[in-house]
């Protein structure tokens, strides 16, 4: 059972003022190769697991963004553990509809 879901916007500075948006998406496939349930959104993404893991993947998103080329990062991010009931996206999403 996941402990954490960890939400996070990051905002890499670009060399030269350009898009953001390949970082974004490089990003978030730092996300998918790690294998940890996850569901972008339109100003964050979530992902769900162990407290550790996620914030590993945090990690690599940032050393990402740095190793293709932005300066910085600036990363918003949230958490919420509990490790005694667990963390899910589907129990806190149920009573909404699907778009």
């Amino acid at each position: 059972m996941a402990n954490a879901l960890v939400s996070i916007q990051i905002l890499p500075k670009t060399p030269n003022g350009e898009s953001v948006i390949p970082y974004v998406d490089r990003a978030i496939e730092v996300i998918a190769a790690s294998g940890v349930p996850y569901l972008v959104g339109p100003l964050e993404t979530t992902m769900e697991g162990e407290l550790a893991e996620l914030l590993d993947v945090v990690k690599r998103m940032n050393e990402e963004m740095i190793a293709i080329g932005a300066p910085s990062v600036l990363s918003q991010v949230k958490i919420s553990y509990n490790p005694t009931n667990g963390a899910s996206m589907d129990r806190l999403l149920a009573k909404y509809p699907r778009a």
